[in-house]
């Protein structure tokens, strides 16, 4: 296993793996404000605005042949997010999902989802040759959202695809994201996060979800378990407390940084993970990029919706 910016001098391929939806974003007086989002793709977008010229940024997905779909395509080439990896479902929708925030800028989700395109993404014909390529990136991204909504097949073949990825020395970069919903029970859960561990190079973990995936006691426990899995790399983030680091066995600190007012607190981790990832790709040290992660997503939050104008 190895640290996330030992890559070499050339330009990064990242690829993206998971599910972008229709955005519902609930106002104030009732009306819905439609826009576009989803865990790692919110963290592509700000992956993609962070690296600029000095990375390659895919998304790994499936959609429908509507709308919708064209849409969300065309939002993606001009964040400059590489389109080469998406397949096009005939007949098939994009899932939905509506946020509603209360006074603080704590949110609730409603999803319609079950027959999302991208739940077939690996096991269509047109996966074969996607599969195939997805080693040869430099790093490959996904969450735990990723590894519910491909399934059990799918599931397999992403796991086929971490193994040969890192024999080709690719990095490998897990979000735990973590919800219970989108699971038949916790033990599927955990099988599912178990199978794939092992592999990780760095884990971006949500204090949260990892007790209420693991039941660990503590933040202390959380990294000792992933020290015992061999993870170089593990970012423990805590919303508004300090974020926790262990990087090469070394440990990290970092204060977040204090925001007057919250807004809306949808995509705060992604594009957390989006600035700390993009700060480690060009060289920077842990300590940097949580300080990057952090001074992105006090943006974030201030701002209605999953993706804050450029």
């Amino acid at each position: 296993m190895h640290t996330i910016n030992t890559l070499g001098p050339n330009t990064p391929r990242i690829a993206l793996i998971g599910e972008c939806m229709i955005e519902l974003q609930q106002r104030a007086d009732g009306s819905l404000q439609q826009s576009f989002g989803g865990d790692t793709l919110n963290t592509a977008v700000y992956l993609s605005r962070e690296l600029g010229a000095s990375g390659i940024v895919d998304y790994v997905t499936a959609l429908g042949d509507d709308s919708f779909s064209d849409a969300m395509c065309q939002n993606w080439a001009s964040e400059n997010i590489g389109l080469g990896m998406v397949q096009r479902l005939p007949g098939r929708l994009p899932g939905l999902y509506c946020i509603q925030t209360d006074a603080a800028g704590e949110r609730r989700f409603l999803y319609w989802r079950n027959e999302a395109a991208v739940r077939d993404c690996f096991t269509t014909p047109a996966a074969a040759p996607i599969l195939a390529a997805l080693p040869d990136y430099d790093v490959l991204y996904f969450s735990g959202i990723t590894l519910a909504v491909l399934g059990v097949q799918g599931r397999e073949k992403l796991l086929e695809t971490l193994i040969e990825a890192r024999q080709r020395d690719a990095r490998i970069v897990f979000d735990n994201n973590y919800r219970p919903r989108l699971w038949a029970s916790v033990e599927e859960a955990r099988t599912a996060y178990r199978s794939v561990l092992p592999y990780v190079d760095l884990a971006l973990l949500t204090v949260e979800d990892e007790q209420a995936l693991f039941h660990f006691s503590s933040c202390e426990a959380v990294f000792a378990a992933y020290e015992q899995i061999g993870t170089p790399e593990v970012v423990l983030k805590r919303g508004s407390d300090a974020c926790l680091i262990r990087c090469d066995g070394e440990s990290f600190e970092v204060p977040a940084q204090k925001v007057e007012r919250v807004v809306d607190t949808t995509a705060a981790g992604d594009s957390f993970s989006a600035a700390y990832l993009a700060s480690r790709l060009k060289g920077g040290g842990a300590v940097d990029a949580a300080e990057a992660g952090h001074r992105l997503a006090s943006r974030v939050i201030q701002v209605p919706g999953a993706l804050i104008p450029r």
